[in-house]
């Protein structure tokens, strides 16, 4: 090509394309030193074809002479360019997040929709970069796989504006969900595995459906507070959280379940007993049949009246504010705090001691470069981290553990673990049931609130809290 086709090129060009070059440019060069990744800047010379000189005909749809065919590759395109947006929005910058279940009430509720900011703690670099905007894991209708598993990048989280705090609300990969079953979601598939056996699990499809493995970042998404940093020793005696031996401070919405015996047969609390109370419907159960619960009635202490049967007893979360409320009620006979000794289920890890959701640890959080020495006792706490999170090849034989096949005392950890649990303690599926939760998992910090809908009102009678509109995530968790 001679000189003056070159300029050609150049010449006549609009400057409302100049200025989308400068701009794309500006942001692919602030981009690209962000991430330390200069190879992007090979992506210039497409913007200067794109946007300049077009040697490859990118607008040459807009020739079409069919209007209505025209019309169609114009949406296209549309689509094409909000696709490339939203995925890098929700990969870099905000992310929605809908709360699921009730392990964070008060201070979060079902149905509060959650803006999450990953500048927050850094953003992760998407490591399995070939998946549909805005799906998590599954495509809804068609109900298959919303990514490509490969490739998968190497784990790298960009500079962020803080890091993670003792307290703070913290969405997250579910760590547990590297193995998930189709048809079974709780008990997670370790859980499961453990009561029945991984070859019972794995022969009862009709039961659990397929086994399925997701990348880390293709996991489910959970959102709890951060009680336990690296490097700390965390303990729970008696429901209250000890780090490092000093009892840590409470949230002020902390919960437990209760059971609330009413003083007569025909009592009940009304709606607007757990409208007051801020007890939702799922959170609630009424037992009335004495015959199939006498015995948990009698081993949590409560007494039968005059005709020998139990009056109704509800069980529900309580704040420490709400249980004063209902204690002042003359509807209210008797309220015993359950056991979570004997009704807490198993905890992690699996078959492990004796150590309950009220009464656990004391463990140490791993901690990115400090080395643990490994023994047997330790080792049921740690090997789960250090093959599936840390990947490498863990066996324990003759009496010594060996780690991709060198025995091994000790170990040196490469990145830092949290411990993440649920105000409403006695109904969060949280780190005491599954462990710590590695860095690399770590998805963005929920800022607030901007829509909340109540499951137990219709939409225009009560359904929207207003109240809880546009109000950031930390004033509504202190």
């Amino acid at each position: 090509m001679s000189e003056q086709e070159k300029k050609s090129r150049f010449s006549g060009i609009k400057k409302s394309r100049w200025i989308r070059f400068s701009l794309a440019s500006l942001l692919l060069i602030g981009f690209t030193i962000w991430s330390g990744n200069y190879i992007l800047l090979l992506l210039l010379v497409l913007f200067v074809d794109i946007y300049l000189t077009e040697y490859i005909p990118w607008r040459a749809w807009r020739k079409i002479k069919s209007p209505a065919l025209r019309k169609v590759f114009e949406w296209i395109d549309a689509i094409l360019y909000a696709l490339v947006a939203v995925y890098l929005i929700n990969s870099f910058i905000f992310q929605n997040y809908k709360i699921p279940s009730s392990s964070l009430e008060k201070s979060l509720l079902v149905g509060d929709y959650l803006l999450v900011s990953k500048l927050s703690y850094g953003p992760r670099v998407p490591m399995t970069p070939l998946s549909f905007p805005l799906a998590q894991h599954t495509l809804p209708i068609l109900n298959c796989k919303s990514y490509i598993e490969h490739p998968q990048l190497e784990y790298k989280r960009l500079k962020g504006t803080g890091e993670i705090k003792r307290g703070d609300i913290v969405v997250f990969n579910f760590p547990a969900g590297d193995t998930v079953l189709s048809k079974v979601s709780n008990p997670d598939y370790y859980t499961l595995s453990h009561i029945y056996g991984k070859e019972n699990i794995k022969n009862s499809q009709s039961t659990y459906g397929q086994i399925l493995y997701r990348p880390v970042d293709r996991r489910e998404n959970y959102v709890k507070r951060c009680v336990g940093m690296p490097g700390d020793t965390f303990e729970i005696r008696n429901n209250q959280i000890y780090i490092n031996s000093v009892a840590a401070k409470n949230p002020k919405h902390l919960q437990y379940n209760y059971y609330v015996m009413l003083s007569a047969p025909d009592k009940r609390l009304s709606k607007k007993h757990f409208e007051d109370l801020g007890v939702s419907e799922d959170d609630r159960m009424l037992i009335q049949n004495s015959y199939q619960y006498g015995d948990l009635l009698s081993f949590l202490g409560f007494k039968t009246n005059e005709q020998g049967t139990y009056n109704p007893v509800y069980r529900m979360p309580l704040t420490q504010a709400a249980k004063a409320k209902l204690e002042t009620m003359p509807i209210v006979s008797q309220i015993i705090q359950e056991p979570g000794e004997m009704m807490g289920g198993d905890v992690y890890p699996l078959g492990y001691y004796g150590w309950t959701r009220e009464n656990y640890g004391p463990l140490w959080i791993p901690q990115r470069g400090k080395t643990l020495e490994l023994t047997l006792e330790n080792w049921p706490i740690y090997e789960r981290v250090i093959r599936n999170y840390e990947g490498n090849d863990t066996e324990v034989k003759d009496g010594k553990i060996y780690v991709n096949g060198k025995e091994e005392t000790q170990y040196t950890f490469k990145m830092d673990y949290y411990y993440m649990l649920g105000d409403n303690r006695d109904n969060s599926a949280d780190s005491r049931y599954w462990g710590f939760v590695p860095e690399d998992h770590i998805v963005g910090k929920p800022l607030f609130v901007w829509l909340s809908l109540d499951p137990d009102k219709s939409l225009f009678d009560g359904g929207i809290r207003f109240n809880r509109l546009f109000r950031s995530v930390e004033a509504l968790s202190e």
